[in-house]
């Protein structure tokens, strides 16, 4: 019996277990993370916090109904949370398993909220793998070979503010990412998103924000968007809201979210969604992420990464707090490098849009100390490749 393989090319590192910022292979090697499962553990790996919760929830009860038919306490603690953080139009939170599931219940919700059909995204976006978020998703390559995909989704350029005009009275909502990761992390420009919610409310249109992998302190804010001015319609969530436990949500209003609710009932349903293990997991995650200050500090560890990160290979450094993109002359350095950094003890990895840039996307709770091997590392790999 073998598993599903998602490439031929795999590092296929045998992880025993990880803690902190740390990752260890069934040799007993020690590998600095600077991926963190791509977003996902903010808060670092096995955090003592969360551990304690997932064992406490799984004596008291694991699934027991489909999400929403039964008073389940730790998905109302979790609301409850996610309520206290975000602004009060996003107050009705919808819980599922994942990013994509997330993507999936906003296009729903979208299309039954305005009644249009039309759904816009940029170029180079990236919203999940399943059928209404991949035909969202703006690159070909990894569309085209599972056409037809759902009709009347069209992309637009991401920053250009003239095609906003595109934005009209059939459109049913706008998704973008706040700051696009796949892209190799391009953020925002011009008040762009400032001026897609703009034009959305100008024609009725719903503005999606996709905070999956912004969300949770990764860009030295809660959420990504508070960098930005901007409140969105629905707001989307997954990778760092579990603290490292499968676990989504798609917020707005109740006002909007109850569409889903009538006509007909069940409009939308998960079986295990908002898993009541996952959601505690989620709610210390957010209890830590709240309390100790780490979010502060992200924006100084971003601006560190950045001031050590020169090198003659390199052309820039870009991205905010420890969203960042290393970006280098050519695919071929990238893919190299990273192999010489597994070799000395680090994990980094590629964009699926941008494959000349190495993905810097550690743990917030990595120290100065660790930032400072980190670079030291990529600079040595980028010196043997040279």
């Amino acid at each position: 019996m073998t598993l599903a393989k998602t490439s031929t090319d795999s590092p296929n590192l045998d992880i025993s277990y990880a803690e902190g910022v740390y990752l260890y292979d069934k040799s007993g090697k020690k590998y600095l993370d600077l991926i963190a499962g791509i977003a996902v553990n903010n808060i670092g790996h096995s955090h003592p916090m969360v551990v304690q919760a997932v064992k406490e929830q799984v004596e008291r009860h694991a699934h027991v109904m489909v999400y929403g038919e039964f008073r389940q306490a730790t998905q109302h603690q979790l609301a409850k949370k996610l309520a206290q953080l975000l602004p009060s139009s996003l107050s009705c939170s919808y819980l599922v398993n994942s990013g994509s599931e997330a993507v999936e219940g906003a296009l729903k919700l979208a299309r039954k909220h305005t009644g249009r059909t039309e759904i816009l995204s940029c170029i180079n976006g990236y919203h999940g793998s399943t059928y209404g978020a991949l035909s969202a998703m703006g690159n070909s390559l990894y569309k085209s070979p599972f056409e037809p995909l759902l009709p009347e989704v069209r992309q637009i350029e991401y920053n250009n503010e003239k095609e906003l005009q595109e934005i009209t009275h059939r459109t049913a909502c706008v998704l973008v990412e706040t700051i696009q990761g796949e892209a190799g992390t391009i953020a925002p420009t011009n008040n762009y998103l400032v001026k897609v919610k703009e034009r959305c409310q100008s024609v009725g249109a719903l503005f999606i924000l996709d905070e999956i992998q912004t969300g949770f302190g990764r860009t030295g804010k809660m959420f990504g968007f508070e960098n930005y001015d901007v409140i969105p319609d629905v707001a989307l969530f997954a990778k760092a809201l579990g603290g490292g436990y499968p676990i989504g949500a798609f917020c707005s209003s109740e006002d909007i979210m109850n569409c889903l609710s009538e006509a007909p009932p069940l409009g939308h349903i998960t079986t295990f969604g908002g898993h009541p293990v996952s959601c505690a997991a989620a709610i210390a995650n957010i209890d830590i992420l709240s309390s100790n200050g780490l979010v502060d500090e992200v924006t100084d560890k971003g601006a560190l990464f950045k001031s050590l990160l020169n090198h003659e290979l390199i052309e820039e450094v870009r991205g905010k707090g420890l969203m960042l993109a290393v970006q280098l002359q050519k695919a071929e350095q990238a893919h190299k490098a990273m192999d010489v950094c597994r070799e000395l003890g680090l994990i980094t990895d590629w964009f699926l849009f941008a494959d000349d840039c190495l993905r810097i996307a550690p743990p917030l709770t990595i120290s100065s100390a660790e930032v400072e091997s980190a670079c030291n590392i990529i600079l040595s790999s980028l010196d043997r490749i040279g």
